[in-house]
């Protein structure tokens, strides 16, 4: 028994469509609101669009605008299609017409446009007046008698919409692109880099949580990118919970990558191209209608021309396609089905359009192999042509190395020197990698950079657009290093002196003081030289007064800078004895800054070496025993790596050293060295600070007399101070900047 059930008929399908379509549109005409007419005007150059509604609307509708192909898009919520038709020739200006669609309970207005122009949008009671303005400058809304309204405020909804719970970070912008290559590019901008961002797939929806993080009321919308072209369709962006959840919907083959560059996050939706031998396609897996299956033994040739039935796809088969099979299959997708009863039989498809030939793996690949050959043949018998590539940018062995699949070393030499022949045996020759076939040849001149290449027109080809690849100009980078050095320095130094003359001796009198009611005396002075003087056992000499200081600590000078004094005297009224008192005091407060500036252009990932001062001469011993003068340098030095990232950013390897001439030592001058060697990414004509050395140092010194120095204030005279502070700060800035073309000519 052989039964194949297909789904419903046709003439079925097609009458639910229609009640599903009447049912939508009269659910459509039963909201609250409906698009009733558009009218159109030209006022000078521009173009007035006037969208009568049943009623006055809540807000202006929401719209954005595309430029290729050149169109305005404006989307009415709650709002059906009341004009009884879906397009509309305007025909005014660079207005072609307009398309009204109608989706569940929203209607988008669609202006087709000659060129990319500016617009405004005005409520104007029950009316939306769109203004296209045609001299390509800023719109001005205008209302129905054409008078300039102002912009239109935020909506009034806007300040009632529930604000975030405080201290939760909002995202703050979100935005949707076309890439280059057809993506659909989803970017958003989170609050910082610190973000917990969770990415999933399910099925034809990319999911993306924005963990701990609260929606602005601007963001809180439905985007539907269908006009962009893409595999995406609709961007919903809700708030749930204490999260953000995204929702990308897509359509088609496709592919997601996510990457995140600082605080921007970027959802990449890239279009697969269809592979014609392949059922499955990308993430989409097989796309057939299900149908379901019930055979017993039932030959092959059989189930193909059902599912060729099925598909509508026109299928050959071989004459070796035979046998027979068994099999059940309930709602099964009709690419599986094929794709198993292929695997199981040993059979394999090659696609052309929409005609496929089945035949088994071992005769495809037989005459695949068979054509391959006869492509080889034809190659070998194909006349040879000549060509001449001059070379702007790359050096011409450089590219010889490519072409001919040789290292760069063995491409160098002399300048005339032609590719390696290849060994005979197969169409492009020994190497795989060549792109000249056996016959090929290519001759490099040095001096004139030039290529002289001999090969069939095919390998020509490849050649030429390979040059056209490689032979570009490689970007710039201008790097600009900021070194600061900022030093602060204070020392305060306090001291005394104290002493005691008695001169009665030298006066005629009795020196020193008598013990009790003896014949003893005692004398008082700063030595044991003093006290001979005072009592005549010494004759006096020119350090007769310094003999008579018992105390002398001054204060120390700085940066050879003597300490000033204030001296005191106290003596009795015969003039002949003296209490001698000295204070010295001395502080010092200096600041001061050394800043570098070294810049240096360079190619991208090539290495820049740029550095500055001076060599100190060192005496070395040598191995004879003699003596040889050696220098090392103590230099400002920068060393950087560019890397231009695909996004515009700079990465850079960097390696800074600052060293300066230090205290001189018995061997030689010290050096003082400061180094920085780190990798960083910034973007283009950023600042970032690498590090940064701070040093802060404090030192006290106290020299006292015992007992006495420690006497509460008394204690002063009998001490001297000394205190020093020092703060040293090392900040080296770094900023990259890619050359632009115009920049270098500049320059």
């Amino acid at each position: 028994m052989t039964q194949a059930t297909y789904g419903l008929p046709a003439w079925l399908a097609r009458l639910a469509a229609a009640l599903v379509m009447l049912l939508g549109a009269s659910a459509a005409l039963a909201q609250g609101n409906a698009i009733e007419s558009i009218t159109a005007s030209q006022q000078g150059s521009n173009v007035v669009i006037n969208i009568a509604l049943k009623n006055a609307p809540a807000k202006p509708p929401i719209g954005f605008s595309i430029t290729n192909p050149a169109r305005i898009a404006l989307d009415f919520a709650e709002t059906g299609n009341a004009t009884g038709k879906s397009n509309q020739d305007i025909n005014l200006g660079d207005v072609r017409g307009a398309n009204v669609v109608q989706a569940d309970e929203r209607t988008r207005v669609v202006l087709n446009l000659k060129r990319a122009l500016n617009y405004a949008t005005a409520v104007d009671g029950k009316s939306v007046i769109v203004t296209v303005e045609g001299s390509g400058g800023v719109a001005q809304a205008v209302n129905a008698s054409g008078l300039p309204v102002a912009r239109a405020a935020a909506p009034a909804d806007a300040s009632s919409a529930p604000v975030p719970a405080a201290g939760r970070q909002l995202l703050r912008d979100l935005d949707f692109r076309r890439g280059p290559n057809g993506e659909g590019r989803v970017v958003v901008d989170l609050p910082n880099s610190q973000v917990a961002v969770d990415v999933r797939q399910s099925g034809n929806k990319v999911l993306v949580d924005f963990l701990h993080t609260g929606l602005p009321p601007t963001l809180r919308k439905r985007l539907d990118v269908t006009d962009f072209g893409t595999p995406v369709s609709r961007v919903t962006t809700v708030p749930q919970g204490d999260n953000v959840h995204m929702t990308i919907e897509a359509s088609g083959l496709w592919e997601q990558s996510v990457y995140q560059s600082d605080t921007q996050l970027v959802v990449d939706v890239r279009p697969i191209k269809e592979d014609p031998n392949k059922l499955a396609q990308g993430n989409g897996g097989y796309r057939g209608e299900k149908v379901s299956f019930n055979f017993q033994n039932v030959e092959v040739r059989a189930v193909l021309q059902a599912i060729a039935d099925i598909s509508g796809i026109n299928i050959i088969t071989g004459d070796s396609v035979n046998g027979t099979l068994t099999l059940r299959l309930k709602e099964v997708p009709w690419d599986q089905a094929l794709d198993m009863i292929l695997q199981y039989k040993g059979l394999d498809m090659r696609k052309n359009g929409n005609v496929m030939w089945i035949a088994p793996k071992d005769e495809i690949l037989t005459k695949e192999k068979l054509e391959l050959e006869q492509r080889a043949q034809i190659a070998e018998l194909e006349p040879l042509r000549s060509e001449v590539f001059q070379l702007n940018y790359q050096k011409v062995d450089l590219v010889r190395a490519m072409i001919s699949g040789a290292s760069a070393g063995a491409a160098g030499g002399a300048g005339g020197a032609a590719a390696p022949a290849p060994a005979p045996g197969g169409a492009a020759g020994a190497n795989n990698n060549s792109l000249l076939s056996k016959r090929g040849s290519a001759i490099a001149d040095s001096r004139t950079n030039q290529l002289f290449v001999t090969d069939i027109a095919s390998r020509i080809e490849d050649i030429r657009k390979l040059i056209a690849k490689v032979d570009v100009a490689t970007k710039q980078v201008l790097v600009e290093a900021r070194i600061v050095e900022a030093n602060d320095g204070f020392s305060r130094n306090l001291g005394a002196k104290l002493g005691f003359s008695d001169m009665r001796t030298i006066r005629g009198g009795d020196s020193g003081y008598q013990i009790g009611n003896t014949n003893n005396r005692v004398a008082v002075a700063g030595n044991i030289n003093g006290v001979g003087q005072v009592t005549g056992q010494l004759a006096n000499s020119a350090d007769s007064f310094n003999n008579m200081q018992f105390v002398n600590l001054p204060a120390l000078p700085i940066n050879g800078v003597a300490a000033p004094s204030l001296a005191f005297s106290l003596f009795s009224a015969a003039a002949n004895r003296f209490l001698n008192l000295e204070l010295s005091a001395l502080e010092a407060d200096g600041k001061g800054q050394i800043v570098s500036s070294p810049r240096v252009v360079t190619e991208d990932k090539h290495v820049a070496v740029i550095e500055q001062g001076i060599e100190l001469p060192y005496q070395t011993a040598t191995s004879s025993g003699a003596t040889a003068i050696t220098f090392k340098k103590a230099n400002l030095r920068l060393e950087v790596t560019p890397q231009i990232t695909p996004d515009g950013n700079v990465v850079l390897d960097v390696d800074v050293s600052k060293d300066s001439k230090g205290d001189s030592t018995p061997a030689g001058f010290a050096i003082n060295n400061q180094h920085v060697n780190t990798r960083t990414m910034i973007e283009n004509g950023g600042t970032v600070v690498l590090g940064g050395i701070y040093q802060q140092s404090e030192n006290s010194t106290k020299n006292k007399v015992p007992l006495l120095g420690d006497v509460p204030l008394f204690g002063y005279l009998f001490q001297n101070n000394t205190r020093e502070t020092s703060k040293t700060e090392l900040l080296i800035f770094l900023t990259p900047k890619i050359v632009t073309d115009k920049l270098a000519t500049a320059h």
